[in-house]
């Protein structure tokens, strides 16, 4: 082979070279490219007991709930579970002609949802001999108890098929749940009042409409009393002594970290009830200062704290426009409190929200670190400023009732 013919070989290679690299780069580009906006964040935090869908929670979960309870004393702690709205599902873990046993709020619910995609919400235990339909299988608009086949309508709960008899008991009936299916989520009413009547979750219309697309979801649970999570709105003192240090420096702020000194958060906070009794408002001006000059980001958040339990998060930045996020605070049992975030905006954002995601994250796990190692104290020894937790307190005590069940009661009855 001569000069001329080597030198056009080594061209052809380098040229299919150049192309071979080009085509891996845009195959690259285009996976990053559809994980960055299309592909869900999900982030979910691990820590000693963990949420069973099919069978509660386990022998050491339990017992670390217990010695919590203990720790805490059962005079000191406030009901577990005020009135209210609680999300027991997500919508996207039911699908149409399925049926799920859920753990929450210390009992066992069977949640289905019809071929046409209605959702019931009944009681879990079947009247005949105690089996769990959670287990069992949708037919029509009943579920069927997976033990002896009794079918139980999801309207009122009441059975209206026994395969092997013409008679059906009067007494086969299992409790119906108020239910809503709003915001990506499956609410069921619970209340110690019977005649207390259901307030309505207001819808966010731009998910309603899909003007904005779901971006991700952030999950945790945490070992405290529920009034704990929301009380931290009007705690005003405590953004600066957890959250004024750079995200990036994580969530343990006893670590050292060389993102410390990167950024400072400043937050302006407020919380006040507003003329609608179940509904308060917490508002926080936020700036992300770098090198103790550089304002480099700036967040107006409101929160809709609608009841003890359910939160509307609208997060307006000059730069990034607007972002919607939805808490839920569910009660699994007494001191086991899921807690779940879900954001929303439009699809152009979604790496800006999945940045937005690991933020809220971090800064949620900081708050847990406070929570899972505290205890709930009835009677706090207050300075003047921090008077907004008392007005919280105030206005958190209409969720509570004479019959709501105790701690010691709530223990006792509880389906583990």
């Amino acid at each position: 082979m001569n000069l001329r013919e080597i030198f056009t070989v080594h061209i052809i290679n380098s040229t299919c070279f150049q192309e071979y690299t080009l085509y891996i780069f845009m195959v690259v580009f285009i996976i990053v490219s559809y994980l960055l906006f299309f592909v869900p964040c999900n982030w979910k935090k691990k820590i000693e007991f963990e949420y069973l869908t099919g069978g509660g929670i386990n022998v050491m979960n339990r017992k670390a709930s217990i010695n919590n309870l203990r720790k805490n004393g059962p005079k000191e702690l406030p009901p577990p579970y005020p009135n209210g709205w609680y999300s027991i599902l997500e919508s996207f873990e039911l699908k149409r002609g399925e049926v799920k046993n859920v753990f929450a709020l210390g009992k066992q619910f069977a949640v289905f949802r019809t071929l046409s995609s209605s959702v019931y919400v009944l009681d879990a235990y079947c009247p005949h001999l105690g089996a769990n339909i959670g287990t069992g299988r949708v037919f029509g608009d009943t579920v069927e108890c997976p033990f002896h086949k009794w079918r139980f309508r999801g309207t009122d709960g009441a059975c209206v098929f026994v395969p092997y008899s013409s008679c059906v008991p009067k007494s086969s009936k299992l409790q119906k749940w108020t239910s809503r299916e709003v915001n990506d989520h499956i609410f069921v009413w619970y209340s110690a009042d019977p005649e207390l009547v259901p307030w309505e979750i207001p819808a966010l219309s731009e998910i309603e409409i899909e003007r904005f697309v779901y971006h991700g979801r952030n999950e945790f649970f945490v070992n405290s009393h529920i009034q704990e999570i929301p009380e931290n709105g009007a705690d005003i003192a405590h953004f600066g002594a957890v959250h004024d240090n750079c995200f990036l420096s994580g969530t343990e702020l006893s670590h050292k970290s060389i993102f410390k000194d990167v950024g400072v958060h400043n937050w302006q906070p407020s919380w006040k009830p507003t003329n609608i009794k179940h509904i308060a408002i917490v508002t926080l001006k936020h700036s992300l200062v770098v090198a103790e000059k550089f304002n480099v980001f700036q967040m107006d958040i409101t929160g809709e704290q609608i009841g003890p339990s359910y939160v509307h998060l609208h997060l307006d930045s000059p730069s990034f426009g607007r972002i919607k996020v939805v808490q839920t605070v569910t009660p699994i049992a007494p001191l086991i409190q899921r807690v779940i975030h879900r954001f929303y905006a439009i699809r152009i954002l979604a790496p800006v929200i999945k940045c937005i995601i690991f933020a809220e994250s971090v800064m949620f796990e900081r708050d847990m670190n406070m929570w899972n190692h505290k205890i709930f104290r009835r009677r706090p020894c207050l300075v003047k400023e921090d008077m907004m937790i008392v007005s919280f307190r105030n206005w958190f005590e209409q969720f509570y009732s004479e019959n709501s069940l105790t701690f010691s009661e709530a223990y006792e009855n509880i389906s583990w």
